[in-house]
């Protein structure tokens, strides 16, 4: 039996090789971390079912709004008339009806006299009775007629008064109220309901931005405190670099984020599509589009901060004050924004993160050139790129110091 024998130094390069590959950085690793972020969200409870009560909501308030608008249908009302002068007036007053709402209608029962009219009414098989008496026409109700149907016929009983008199005089009726008519014009150019959208709208997504950047944001912070505090981190970095680590932490939060956006969103326009607002559906393809881009670019260049907050505190407990900078900061961006006017808020839509909530904003509203959201959109790039160069340089540095809490001046004092 024979052995095979090797030079001394073989065998400790073939294992330092070994351990050398073992350790060496994978392209994968980020990866991993994204896709175990993720899942661990995905089946934490308290995500799941915040996250189904505001679907639940949504639904319910859209689906609330479809419903009254398929209760309240078209509006129908029945007269009573017992003569052919009275059912020419019922017909006035439904096409003065119809010019309110495309779909009224009001059915005429014709009968020998008033007194079966006033019956009809009295038995609740008609909503009033037009008989024509000494000076005019009156109209019998049972406790008051709709003020719809009362208002119509009042203006079909003045029309066809004016056009006897007219007739009677020898001229007409446009003749005779030749000048007397009062039109309104709106010089605004805006649809009330329009403006009630877009106001609605931007709004929401000013708060999907705020709500996803300071929940899982904060989310990123605990969850780089908690394999700080518990020593895993330690482990963690043996295997896998710490650029990785943090690349996957903010990828797959940003994915989190902007699938829970996208599915609130998505639901949100489903709903809206069976409301009579889906009119304004059109209106919102464009700020839509542009809002995706702007809300990841957002979020990505906090992200890195949050990570960095986290990495500065030892304890759980010390989030509160590593975090409140960034939080502030969040809270001021959105209330600025929402009360910005005029020149300030066409400025304010170029400032990075603000622009998230501001550009939307102003393509809702319109008049916006086309380069004004790609500059917005660069700036945010460009302030992404450099958030991500000082919050990966924090967490780099602060993520091994174990020994207590990290002031922002020690960080960049500390090699990494």
């Amino acid at each position: 039996m024979s052995l095979e024998t090797r030079p001394p130094g073989e065998a400790s390069d073939d294992a330092a090789a070994s351990q050398a590959g073992a350790l060496a950085p994978d392209h994968r690793d980020w990866a991993l971390v994204a896709s175990r972020e993720i899942r661990v969200k995905l089946t934490d409870r308290n995500f799941l079912v915040s996250t189904g009560i505001t679907l639940v909501l949504i639904i319910g308030l859209l689906g609330l709004q479809a419903f009254i608008a398929a209760r309240s249908g078209a509006t129908e009302y029945s007269v009573v008339v017992s003569s052919a002068q009275g059912e020419a007036i019922v017909g006035q007053a439904e096409a003065v009806l119809q010019a309110q709402e495309d779909d009224a209608s009001v059915s005429v029962t014709r009968v020998g006299d008033a007194a079966a009219g006033e019956a009809l009414v009295t038995e609740g098989d008609a909503d009033g009775a037009l008989t024509q008496r000494q000076g005019g026409w009156t109209l019998l109700s049972d406790g008051g007629g709709p003020a719809e149907l009362e208002r119509a016929l009042a203006d079909a009983v003045r029309q066809a008064a004016l056009t006897a008199n007219a007739e009677a005089a020898g001229t007409s009726v446009p003749e005779l109220l030749s000048g007397a008519e009062l039109t309104t014009e709106d010089v605004s150019g805006e649809d009330a309901a329009e403006e009630v959208v877009q106001i609605v709208a931007g709004i929401l997504f000013g708060v999907l931005f705020y709500m996803a950047s300071l929940t899982y944001g904060i989310s990123i912070a605990n969850s780089v405190v908690e394999e700080k505090q518990s020593r895993i981190v330690e482990i963690l970095a043996a295997v896998i670099p710490v650029r990785a680590l943090l690349t996957g932490k903010v990828l797959g939060n940003t994915l989190l984020a902007f699938g829970q956006m996208a599915l609130l969103v998505g639901v949100s326009l489903i709903g809206l599509s069976f409301t009579e607002f889906d009119r304004f559906l059109p209106m919102m393809t464009e700020p839509l589009l542009w809002y995706l881009p702007f809300f990841v670019a957002g979020f990505v260049a906090l992200a890195c901060m949050w990570a960095a907050a986290g990495a500065l505190a030892s304890r759980t407990e010390d989030l509160q004050s590593t975090t409140l900078p960034l939080t502030l900061t969040l809270v001021l961006v959105f209330v600025v924004a929402l009360n910005l006017e005029g020149a300030a808020r066409t400025a304010g839509s170029f400032v990075p993160v603000m622009s998230t909530i501001l550009m939307p904003m102003r393509l809702l509203e319109g008049g916006v050139g086309w380069w004004e959201p790609v500059a917005a959109l660069a700036a945010t790039v460009v302030f992404g790129y450099l958030t991500i160069l000082v919050g990966s340089t924090l967490y780099r540095r602060a993520l091994m110091q174990t020994q207590g809490r990290v002031t922002l001046r020690q960080a960049m004092r500390l090699k990494g």
